[in-house]
């Protein structure tokens, strides 16, 4: 059964202000054959289908999606259209050369502006503005980390146009945070409105003659089919596009694990504090802490901020109760205020009027992969660890490339055919991933008091995708 239409609407800031009635299209009314069949409507699915549809107009093809198009993470994320990618670059090196690596990275940045270039082409109003990163130093060793980084960055064969070092006066001027030592900037991020982007891309799919079926649940993939409530469905090719949703499916339970990120929002900001806050250009920004934080200034003059600290729960449950952590959004509220003091207190500042939260995947190597068993005619895409609003738009160009044979770039990247290994059986997973999300909240502490570099987040490293 569906949920009510009113919830849609209230799942988050994006859904609410996506300018959408999120009337669920019909759903799959029985037993039915395709060309190709995509199982999940969110970014990876519709961008797959978009590109496998301009390939080949021919094909018949068909996405399957138990709640709404945009449902899950697609529309719920920070929305940050950036070319971060998760694998680690020993890990890409590893399974290629330092210049497959590269060429990684140099095809997340071009994707960064391929999104661009599509929602123009579409008339695709996701509120899509490139004006990158900002990541701020608020603490000697944040700034030495910093350091490093942009250091490593230029020793692999980036330069000052991919990522430079900001002096005091040029990142507060970015963004007028407290405690402001330094940052880094990089060009490669639009900030966008995610549930827009999604929602837009499912009605050029729609129009193409994509098939999309909502209310849709799928209860197991297999080679050449895909069962579902209301029966089976062939396909010569079947591409699972379910992300942190995946263990829900018949024997995949291990296959990534679904950690939460949360996040809240103000209420629209007035010119004159917008004036000292900074944010031009709405880069979007962090800073150099070991608990991830993330946020844009939104195209209605909001405040989006979100980050980790809520728990993974035993057994991969995904539940809509786990949405909602009032002690990490609390957590967000304060961390941000801090930051940023133009907010105010909570009794007469800026107000902030929405929290929502929602699951991610992330594979056991925290390796983002994407392929196809041209045998078995099954393809998949995932474990974008909260890196998937850019990262989708790669995996629909290569799963395009890779079903319809082209002989591509893409289809060469490094992650493409990975297999991750499963999680750890329970309770070891659950022990393991909280113990490491729990280990970041310790690290930033042991920084604040010591002063130096955190011996915590150096031994969970591994456990954390970090190298």
């Amino acid at each position: 059964m569906g949920r009510p239409l009113s919830d849609y609407r209230t799942l988050s800031l994006w859904h609410e202000t996506a300018g959408d009635d999120w009337l669920p299209r019909p759903a799959l009314p029985g037993p039915a054959s395709y060309d190709v069949v995509v199982v999940g409507a969110g970014l990876t699915g519709l961008w797959s289908a978009y590109y496998l549809n301009r390939a080949d107009p021919s094909l018949r093809i068909a996405v399957l999606e138990q709640e709404v198009a945009g449902f899950g993470a697609s529309g719920r994320n920070g929305g940050w259209c950036s070319a971060l990618f998760p694998t680690s670059w020993d890990l890409l090196s590893k399974r290629s050369t330092p210049d497959g690596a590269l060429r990684q990275h140099r095809a997340m940045q071009e994707t960064v502006r391929e999104v661009g270039r599509v929602a123009d082409l579409e008339g695709i109003d996701a509120d899509y503005e490139r004006g990158g990163t900002v990541t701020l130093a608020s603490t000697p060793v944040q700034l030495e980390r910093i350091r490093d980084g942009v250091a490593t960055a230029h020793a692999r064969g980036f330069t000052e146009d991919d990522e430079r070092l900001l002096e005091p006066d040029e990142a507060r001027a970015m963004l007028g945070a407290a405690q402001v030592l330094g940052g880094s900037f990089t060009p490669h991020t639009a900030a966008v409105h995610p549930a827009r982007l999604v929602r837009g891309l499912a009605r050029v799919v729609e129009a193409a003659g994509v098939q999309v079926f909502e209310q849709t649940r799928v209860l197991g993939i297999e080679p050449g089919h895909v069962g579902t409530a209301v029966g089976t469905v062939r396909a010569d090719v079947v591409l699972r596009a379910t992300e942190g949703y995946t263990p829900r499916l018949a024997g995949l339970k291990r296959a990534v694990a679904p950690v939460y990120s949360l996040m809240v929002a103000t209420e629209p900001i007035d010119d004159a504090t917008w004036d000292s806050i900074g944010l031009h250009d709405r880069p979007t920004f962090s800073d150099g802490r070991h608990l991830i934080i993330y946020g844009q200034r939104t195209a209605d003059g909001r405040l989006a901020f979100g980050g980790r600290g809520a728990p993974y729960h035993f057994g991969s449950r995904i539940r809509s109760s786990y949405d909602v952590e009032p002690r990490v959004f609390e957590d967000l509220r304060s961390v941000l205020r801090t930051m940023l003091p133009q907010l105010g207190t909570e009794r007469d500042g800026v107000r902030f009027t929405h929290q929502w939260g929602g699951c991610l995947g992330i594979a056991r190597d925290w390796a983002a992969s994407v392929g196809l068993d041209r045998q078995t005619g099954l393809g998949w895409a995932g474990g974008y660890v909260g890196d998937g609003v850019s990262t989708t738009n790669l995996a629909g160009r290569t799963l395009a490339d890779l079903v319809t044979g082209a002989d591509s770039d893409l289809v060469t990247l490094p992650w493409v055919n990975h297999h991750s290994r499963g999680w750890e059986p329970e309770p070891l997973r659950w022990l393991g991933i909280n113990t490491g999300l729990r280990a970041m909240t310790l690290a930033d502490g042991e920084e604040a008091r010591t002063g130096r570099e955190s011996r915590i987040a150096h031994l969970m490293a591994p456990l954390t995708g970090g190298h």
